[in-house]
């Protein structure tokens, strides 16, 4: 067969900008360049003949590739259901004469990837079943003939079976021993110093370190420089010990309940099974750094967050690359699961649908289960309705490699042949390394309660590292003397770490590398809030470039009013709607060098049908993104409207990822209504309202969740901002001198797109980051009572966390009305028909988190009747936040007026839903 040939790709200029600014709707995007496409030609002519000719051979040995993994012995404990396979006998195939030769070209592959073999391969019957059980049925099983990619299948068959696989040298399995010998001897050093701990150890599982070793060597070989790792508790220290430096005094400093980070920072970190580290390995002269990420114990969470890292860390090196690097090249995201979770987890399914999309994808994920073959006490057999634990991966065609980890070296060669596959592709594929626990879930549960037999056989046998050791000793790799000598120097490194823990004092690193220039966000030189107003000129320019097309670009005449109603507004400096303010924000910053991306479903349209971000041309479906096209200049910044997958948990942790490693990206998740975002809970919960306080880690994500009472029913309705208030820490009571509250993350509210631009802004202008919570518009989109002036959006200018009543001050007014969100507009026109400007006065709360004791206080001075009104049921909302913090605020009372406690945000009937309204609106004004 010829050779492997690779097709020419267009150049990277032409790809990324394209016809002024034009791309195709599902081609590239920004980070984004085609991987390399490989094809192997069709057989030859006399291939397929001889395919013909020697069709019964054609079908036994297809058969060995599709079901040999059935066979295979790959299961240490034999647990698996292993049944006679038929399809693997040559009699079914009428293959009865052992001595018989046959010629082979064209039906197994004995030459390496792109080498042509001969005109002719004899082989007998007898050396060709030998041959293909000893590849297919041995100790690592192969599922690839599910690919619909020809290309794929015939390069794992090259790759499987030619005669001369590469074993691993003396070098290569003393480095093997060595860490297998290391793990074990950490493991049994925990269990005597500190007998009560759950260490989650890795006994029984202990190839998992010379497979990442492996997998990390090949990668930094061929280039490679940065590892996005994430993983589970199981084997965590093991890893962080074995591998990755972690430093054993200040392991243990923290077992003894220490802190893992400076005590004066005021964090609270995380428990022993959740610690990171990031250092610099060396192969063979090439550096690779290791990032292994902070997770929380919700399994899975932290796989898409990792590939949102890794893809974050290739935006600039894709921006200013040559032509032929691709995604993938310098970053690799890495992915250990457990065997449970990995079948269980939902978010394991919506993290693999990222992975070959474009706005997704990373070059492609090494995935290494840890198959224990048991989640806590639960079976297999009742934690998966599959064979295998890794059938989820087949959703997107990924291949896998069963391995039995009782082999090492079969472990290190399964790893190297997954990274060579994802190396030429940039496609996912998994690695299910089966292994077994010798302890319970950890080292204090008793797992034969439930498992008598698998413990009774667990306990008889010998361990991995023993096991290995004693075939190198058989095989003069290395002597008994060598062996005890890598065990005692474990040991004597360990008891020295240990007498220097008390002393350990820990240190942080959270502002290096790209966060060097921000600061922490509790230091007296953060800027909370800094001026976000842009110069006149500025925006007019954006505004006018956020509706450009190209020449000859035909868009949909509805869209004409959209360009006309925008151009007319920067005219006029008035009459602004949100997706202008909003434009206006994203260009601005990307003048100022920095990116914008926003992702969720429909974001390049909005769900409203309000942005419009992208134009789409009616007759080629090629598409503009006009801000990109318009603002191109050395060192401006890019957008990216990245239409997401209906997935919320993994497309919000990948956003989530991205801005852990990119501090001047504005990274943006929309819901598409606020109600959705509860799909997304755990990310929300375990990253964005609790990675600063455990970890250290700051983020700007912007959740933008459209919000407001319209009669659309119980799920399209409401953010629940009751919940995200909840979440937060913003204190009871106010600091003295109303010092500025260090929240974990910001709520609002905002009732004006000027408020909403200088939101956005003040994401970046600031010298630290925090996450936001956007209650976003639905009906004010694109009301007129709601739009703002250009005045409002340039310098000096800033964001208002309250914003008083223009008409009448509250010591003047019989009742001031206190109002979050859209509510305000429908208090306003009520207000104005009963004639009462002068008498009520209206003030909008526009941030609720941190709450703003200072200026609410300053807008309720004199006030005599205060109300707080809402559209929420009592039970939700901004209510409760609100009411336990009002005794600070300087008046004697503050009643709810609203809807009664409830157990949906909004009910689905429309009468009911209307006369709710009516009582909220009309009520306010109620005895006036």
């Amino acid at each position: 067969m010829p050779p492997l040939t690779r097709t020419p790709r267009p150049s990277a200029l032409r790809i990324r900008r394209g016809l002024v600014g034009q791309r195709g709707y599902h081609d590239e995007s920004f980070g984004f360049r085609k991987p390399r496409e490989f094809t192997l030609p069709d057989y030859s002519a006399t291939q397929l003949q001889n395919r013909v000719d020697n069709a019964p051979l054609l079908r036994y040995v297809d058969s060995l590739r599709i079901h040999g993994h059935r066979a295979a012995r790959i299961d240490p404990l034999d647990l698996l259901q292993r049944e006679d396979v038929d399809a693997l006998d040559p009699k079914r195939y009428g293959l009865v004469d052992g001595a018989k030769t046959y010629d082979v070209n064209g039906i197994l592959w004995t030459k390496r990837v792109g080498e042509a073999p001969e005109d002719a391969e004899p082989w007998t019957l007898r050396d060709i079943t030998g041959h293909l059980r000893a590849v297919y049925v041995g100790r690592i099983a192969y599922e690839y003939m599910h690919s619909p990619s020809k290309t794929e299948r015939l390069w794992f068959s090259h790759m499987l079976e030619a005669r001369t696989p590469a074993l691993p040298d003396a070098r290569q399995k003393r480095r093997i021993h060595e860490l297998l010998a290391q793990s074990e001897s950490f493991d049994q050093f925990l269990q005597l110093k500190f007998p009560n701990l759950k260490r989650y150890g890795l006994e029984g599982g202990e190839s998992m370190i010379p497979a990442l070793d492996t997998l990390f060597a090949v990668a930094a070989r061929a280039g490679v420089r940065h590892v996005v790792l994430a993983m589970p508790h199981r084997g965590r220290l093991n890893l962080l010990d074995g591998l990755l430096g972690l430093s054993p005094a200040a392991l243990f400093h923290k077992i003894k309940g220490g802190f893992e980070i400076p005590e004066e920072l005021g964090a609270g970190g995380d428990v022993v099974s959740h610690l990171v580290a990031s250092p610099t390995l060396t192969y063979d002269g090439s550096d690779i750094k290791v990032s292994l990420l902070p997770n929380p114990s919700h399994l899975e969470a932290i796989s898409p967050v990792a590939l949102g890292k890794t893809r974050a860390k290739q935006y600039s090196l894709l921006n200013t690359s040559p032509d032929d690097c691709m995604l993938g090249d310098k970053a690799m995201c890495v992915q250990l699961h457990g065997d449970a979770s990995f079948t269980g987890q939902g978010v394991v399914m919506e993290t693999l649908g990222l992975s070959n999309l474009p706005h997704f994808t990373s070059g492609g994920s090494v995935h290494i289960v840890v198959n224990n073959n048991i989640g806590y006490t639960t079976p297999a057999s009742s934690a998966r309705s599959s064979l295998y634990c890794s059938d989820v991966g087949k959703m997107i065609n990924a291949p896998v490699l069963h391995v039995n980890g009782d082999y090492p070296e079969d472990v290190a060669r399964a790893v190297d042949i997954a990274f060579q596959y994802r190396h030429h592709f940039r496609k996912d594929i998994i690695v299910d390394l089966l292994v077994y626990r010798r302890w319970g879930h950890n080292e204090l549960d008793e797992p034969a309660f439930t498992q008598p037999l698998m413990y009774e056989q667990i306990r008889s046998r010998k361990s991995v590292p023993a096991l290995y050791e004693e075939r190198l000793i058989s095989d003069d790799v290395i002597t008994a003397a060598d062996a005890r000598a890598v065990r005692d120097a474990a040991r004597a490194r360990l008891d020295a770490e240990l007498a220097k823990a008390d002393a350990h004092v820990p240190a942080a690193d959270m502002l290096q590398g790209r966060w060097a220039d921000m600061v922490w966000p509790a230091d007296a030189h953060a800027e909370r809030a800094p001026q976000t107003g842009v110069a006149r000129d500025v925006l007019e320019r954006v505004g006018r470039a956020s509706v450009a097309t190209p020449p000859g670009f035909e868009i949909h005449p509805r869209l004409q009013r959209h360009v006309k109603h925008r151009l007319q507004a920067i005219e006029k400096g008035t009459g602004l709607d949100w997706a202008a303010a909003e434009a206006m924000a994203f260009g601005s910053l990307m003048l100022e060098g920095c990116d914008v991306r926003i992702s969720g479903q429909d974001v390049g349209r909005g769900t409203f049908s309000q942005r419009h971000a992208m134009f789409v041309d009616q007759k080629t479906e090629a598409v503009a993104v006009p801000l990109n096209a318009e603002l191109a200049a050395p060192g401006s910044g890019r957008l990216e409207l990245a239409n997401s997958s209906l997935s919320e948990l993994a497309v919000l942790g990948f956003e989530y990822g991205m801005s852990w490693e990119k501090p001047n990206l504005l990274p943006i998740w929309e819901a598409q209504f606020g109600d959705f975002f509860n799909g997304a809970q755990v990310i929300i919960d375990t990253f964005i309202a609790s990675a600063e306080t455990k970890w250290l880690k700051q983020s700007g994500i912007v959740l933008l969740l459209p919000h407001g009472l319209d009669g659309a029913g119980p799920e399209h309705s409401s953010a629940r901002l009751e919940r995200f208030l909840q979440l937060t820490n913003d204190r009871l009571e106010p600091a003295a001198g109303d010092a500025p509250a260090n929240v974990n993350m910001h709520v609002a509210f905002p009732t004006t797109p000027a408020q909403y631009f200088h939101l956005l802004r003040r994401q970046i202008r600031r010298n630290f980051r925090k996450p936001l919570v956007v209650a976003a518009p639905k009906g004010l989109l694109r009301l007129p009572a709601a739009a703002s002036a250009l005045a409002e959006l340039e310098a000096p200018g800033a964001f208002q966390p309250v914003l008083p009543d223009a008409r009448v001050r509250a010591h003047d007014a019989e009742r001031v009305l206190l109002v979050a969100g859209k509510l305000y507009y429908d208090l306003a026109k009520e207000r104005a028909a009963r004639g009462l400007e002068a008498r009520v006065a209206l003030v909008r709360v526009e941030e609720l988190c941190p709450f703003p004791f200072g200026a609410l206080r300053g807008a309720l001075e004199g006030a005599r009747d205060v109300r707080w009104v809402q559209e929420e049921p009592q039970n939700q909302g901004a209510w409760p936040h609100v009411a336990a913090r009002t005794g600070a605020l300087g008046v004697r009372e503050i009643a709810y007026h609203g809807r009664a406690a409830d157990a949906v945000p909004a009910p689905g009937v429309g009468a009911l839903y209307r006369a709710q309204q009516a009582h909220v609106v009309e009520g306010a004004f109620a005895g006036l």
